[in-house]
């Protein structure tokens, strides 16, 4: 009997922040779980925004992969983080610029014979009175808004990360960080998020890279793998085209 032939060839880039990127975001535990015939491509970048993303021209590098020969190609876009106020060259307005760029990206993604999806922002895991807070709801209430004008798949990252997180509790969600919370944090109140001491400046790996250090926003290992899953298994939803290409999970 002729056994079952392997589904073709996929492309998956992803756009975005620090929480998406390699080494401290859900992208690498994403990409572990994607199938051999997914070509995985983690475009995310520290720090950005949804418009210096495009100023400092890494929007211009995905549009030349994006022009590469490939099988058929799924573009995720998450932004908020460094959109919000406070982030000089970053910041966006919230009412025109930060849709208006979204939109942009998925004309433009389409443009180049790419499916767009949309990502709300993974959520911070801080604390305030036993609640997560839920700052970034603005931010995904926009591109909640965009997804459904332009009529592209949503994954509610945000909405179904702070669930998580708020049934997790505190103590557990601190797992998640780049690194073990500090003594200052872990016997703080479980109910408020204490700050976490800031890095010593100057301080380096032997490989010269800044050491990982504990947060409320950034993933290590553990997070980038519960996250990358969770990912997964909205897109599969959204997408159940592509429920051949996620890796079963043993």
């Amino acid at each position: 009997m002729a056994g079952q032939s392997s589904p073709a060839p996929v492309r998956i880039v992803l756009v975005g922040d620090s929480t998406v990127a390699i080494k401290n975001g859900w992208g690498p535990g994403f990409c572990a779980r994607a199938a051999s015939e997914v070509e995985c491509i983690n475009r995310a970048r520290n720090g950005r925004s949804s418009g210096s993303y495009r100023a400092e021209g890494l929007w211009d590098s995905v549009m030349e992969e994006l022009r590469k020969p490939a099988g058929k190609t799924w573009v995720l876009i998450q932004f908020g983080h460094n959109d919000q106020p406070g982030k000089p060259g970053r910041s966006t307005d919230l009412k025109t610029e930060f849709p208006a760029n979204l939109r942009r990206y998925v004309e433009e993604a389409r443009g180049a014979g790419a499916n767009p999806v949309l990502v709300t922002p993974l959520t911070r895991r801080t604390f305030r009175n036993g609640k997560v807070a839920d700052d970034l709801g603005p931010w995904s209430d926009a591109a909640r808004r965009v997804a459904k004008e332009a009529g592209v798949p949503l994954l509610d990252l945000n909405a179904e990360s702070l669930a998580a997180v708020q049934t997790m509790g505190g103590r557990e969600a601190n797992t998640l960080a780049m690194a073990p919370p500090p003594k200052v944090v872990e016997d703080g109140d479980p109910d408020n998020s204490v700050a976490a001491p800031k890095a010593e400046p100057n301080t380096a790996e032997p490989n010269g890279e800044t050491p990982p250090v504990f947060d409320y926003t950034h993933l290590g290992p553990k997070g980038s793998a519960y996250f990358g899953a969770m990912v997964w298994r909205e897109l599969t939803a959204a997408v159940p085209a592509l429920i051949p290409y996620l890796k079963p999970q043993h």
